[in-house]
């Protein structure tokens, strides 16, 4: 096993704070150089983060570098590296520094650190999130690819859906916390924000991982079939967005493509989940907080702002019986949660029902942030895996993200899932302006070969996804298999006059052609009839061969249809060409 003693550290180790001169208050380390574990770059082995950039909130531990959780009094060198921190060194990735956060991972906003309040990235009046806050900014600005938090009440999901990114929530203790400072260790999970949940996923496959030295880790096994071509998905049955009608608005339309997706909506009574949640806070169970840092807090209370301060304080108050009730209480709503779960696969909530500005947060700063919690804090309390994915830009021009929640172990079922919706939506990557990339097969979902019940089929151009005609396919329960391209014998051509624009797939010579891009997709065998009926012609359905030599069903076009068509096979795909003309009229 790599250690810390074998990284080739370019970091400068004086345990001083240095804080970087970021006017977004970002970061509170930047390394002059990445971190990297050289050790394993200068081999042979396999390192599937190679190449991607990332940073950590500052309350996970870098060896040689302060971990400060957001309060300089508390900031003392690190020796060895938070475990999940040095599994991604070792599979290749590329550390560049610590980021901002609430302070001790206590808030939902990004405005409670004396480094800085962190803004949105669309919108700098308004906050980030928190407590992840300098985690999800730094990635939906495009400084790294992805990025750790921690999340215990939904930092981890909060900042992904205010700023136009992925939040991957894992099942607890799928991740290992050792070296991370707690919050309420008994609940904690280091979570992932990336740009698109293929990143967030192949980050999370280098990070899970059963590790005997934290007491709440756990060998979990995943659930490796991807959620029903017609799922039922719950939806509180009294939603509460605080006067937001954009909001309100936004999470409707979630709604309504989620059923196009092949779902159906299926109101809950969302008691249960908020009672639940209300104890996080308002019962004994805040005394985990004080206990974290007991012995730096007693000493150094003063230290400590407000109302981070008031909060942990108050877990002095209770006693062990008290603890005990509150246990049990939680215990019994989650027997009354678990009753719900009969009837659906997953639920779906608002990431956050609304957005607050930075200075209305300064003003009322307790109320505001538990508004934002709404809909994360019950989450990791009942044991559930959570993500949270971009659904739509409002119209005042700031993000609006949805959570899918899962039971626990199903967190690649909420990745395929989730992947398919963030792909529909056509958004862009954060706030770079980036078109999503194609989106990629979930490996921890076992894909069942085509058989009786299903056919494969190879789409090209308008189905591929975010594309117009791909809710053709998914209003059937086809589910994607992944990317491929065919083999270098087909040519594409833009076809003259077609809504939406589509493209001709002509196979052609050998040694005459171009591998062009395309998507696999499983279809119910019931729906392939109905689904083959819409085709127009030119276009029609043949036998496609693929790069690796395999075959499959898929668009082609009737040569006679293709004079005077622009020949496009040169892009390599139909994405490609589309985003050539968007740049061009832009």
């Amino acid at each position: 096993m790599i250690t810390e003693s074998t990284l080739d550290f370019t970091a400068d180790a004086d345990p001083a704070i240095q804080v970087v001169a970021d006017p977004n208050c970002a970061w509170i380390h930047r390394l002059p150089l990445p971190l990297m574990n050289t050790a394993l770059t200068a081999t042979s082995v396999h390192q599937p983060l190679a190449g991607l950039r990332f940073a950590v909130k500052d309350n996970m531990n870098v060896a040689g570098i302060a971990t400060t959780a957001g309060c300089p009094a508390f900031a003392s060198k690190a020796d060895t590296s938070a475990q999940v921190v040095q599994q991604l060194l070792n599979a290749g990735a590329a550390l560049v520094g610590k980021t901002n956060l609430d302070q001790f991972a206590c808030g939902l906003n990004g405005t409670r650190s004396p480094f800085g309040a962190v803004p949105n990235a669309f919108n700098p009046a308004y906050v980030s999130g928190g407590s992840s806050s300098g985690s999800a900014y730094v990635v939906a600005s495009g400084q790294v690819d992805f990025s750790l938090g921690t999340d215990t009440a939904g930092s981890g999901r909060v900042p992904a859906g205010l700023n136009n990114i992925v939040g991957l929530k894992p099942s607890r203790g799928l991740i290992s916390t050792r070296g991370v400072l707690p919050a309420a260790q008994s609940v904690d999970c280091v979570s992932i924000f990336a740009c698109t949940v293929a990143t967030a996923v192949q980050v999370l496959e280098s990070a899970m991982g059963h590790d005997p030295l934290d007491a709440y880790s756990r060998q979990l096994t995943l659930a490796s079939e991807a959620f029903p071509a017609s799922f039922k998905f719950g939806v509180p049955d009294q939603l509460e967005f605080f006067g937001d009608t954009q909001a309100e608005a936004a999470f409707q339309a979630a709604v309504l493509r989620l059923q196009a997706m092949g779902g159906t909506a299926v109101k809950l009574d969302f008691g249960p989940f908020k009672q639940a949640a209300q104890l996080l806070y308002g019962s004994a169970l805040v005394a985990e907080r004080y206990a974290a840092i007991r012995p730096f807090f007693d000493k150094h209370e003063a230290e400590v702002i407000e109302p981070v301060r008031s909060i942990i304080a108050e877990g002095r108050q209770y006693s062990a019986a008290d603890l005990f009730d509150a246990q049990t209480q939680l215990k019994l709503l989650g027997q009354r949660a678990d009753a719900l779960w009969a009837g659906i696969n997953l639920l779906l909530v608002p990431t956050a029902p609304t957005h607050y500005s930075v200075a209305s947060m300064l003003q009322i700063p307790v109320e505001l942030n538990r508004r934002l919690g709404e809909y994360t804090n019950f989450v990791n309390l009942l044991d559930y895996a959570a993500l949270s994915v971009p659904s739509a830009m409002r119209s005042d021009g700031l993000p609006f993200g949805i959570t899918l929640i899962g039971r626990c172990g199903s967190d690649w079922q909420l990745a395929d899932l989730g992947q398919r919706y963030h792909h529909l939506t056509g958004l862009p990557q954060g706030a770079t302006g980036l078109p999503l990339p194609a989106p990629q097969a979930i490996k921890g979902l076992s894909v069942k070969a085509s058989s009786q019940g299903s056919v494969r089929v190879a789409v090209v151009g308008a189905h591929l996804s975010g594309m117009p005609l791909n809710s053709q396919l998914t209003e059937r329960g086809a589910t994607l298999v992944g990317s491929a391209s065919t083999a270098a014998d087909y040519r594409l051509y833009a076809l003259p006059n077609t809504t939406p624009p589509k493209p001709g797939l002509l196979r052609v010579a050998a040694g005459q052609g171009s591998a062009i891009e395309l998507e696999v997709w499983d279809m119910p065998l019931q729906h392939y009839g109905s689904f083959v009926a819409l085709i127009p012609g030119p276009l029609g359905i043949g036998t496609l061969t693929l790069a690796d030599g395999s075959s499959v069903q898929g668009f082609v076009c009737e040569a006679e249809a293709l004079h005077g068509a622009n020949d496009i096979s040169h892009w390599g795909g139909w994405r490609a060409y589309i985003a050539s003309l968007q740049s061009a009229a832009a």
